[in-house]
Formats: C-alpha cells, sequence, structure tokens
C-alpha cells in the first residue's frame, strides 16, 4: 500500500501493519469525538510516526497513486475532521 503522509511524501507500507495502525486510528477518532486537542495532537503524531517508521520512503521523483492520504503532523483537529471517513483516517 502507498500512504502519502501530506507535506512529506509518499512510503509503501505493508498491509500487515493495517492492525496497529487502525488503533492509533480508533484513538484519534474517540481524541476527536470528545474535543481532546491534547490528545488528538499526540496520537497523530504517534500514527505519522508508526507509517515512518513502518514504511519505506519513495524517492521523492517517484509519483505513485495513494491509497491512502494522512494530514501533515501540524493538521487542525478541524482539517482532519474534513478528511475523515466514516472508518476514520484509515479504512478498516
Amino acid at each position: 500500500m502507498i500512504v502519502r503522509i501530506m507535506g512529506e511524501g509518499q512510503v509503501r507500507l505493508d498491509d500487515s501493519h493495517l492492525t496497529e495502525l487502525n488503533k492509533l486510528d480508533d484513538e484519534l477518532l474517540a481524541e476527536m469525538e470528545s474535543g481532546d486537542e491534547e490528545g488528538f495532537h499526540r496520537t497523530l503524531g504517534s500514527l505519522l510516526g508508526a507509517v515512518r517508521r513502518l514504511g519505506d520512503p519513495l524517492p521523492d521523483a517517484s509519483l505513485e497513486p495513494s491509497e491512502l492520504i494522512l494530514p501533515s503532523p501540524d493538521a487542525t483537529l478541524d482539517e482532519v475532521r474534513e478528511m475523515l471517513s466514516d472508518d476514520g483516517l484509515i479504512p478498516g
């Protein structure tokens, strides 16, 4: 799976990591629903950190279609809320 972090670039991420990422996505969704902005920023950082750690960066010149687009680390709660689907940021 190709994942784009807005403002950073793309990484290739094995589907086997989706379970770990979905747990963080569920936490993020709960924090958004409760308006916990501090928790939201902490969990967003953890989610993006996990994607960076588990994924292999693609070269900047590579323009692969992204299957998943994640917000930048400095995204606001409202900006991320606009990106959400019923499943959160990560489907499944």
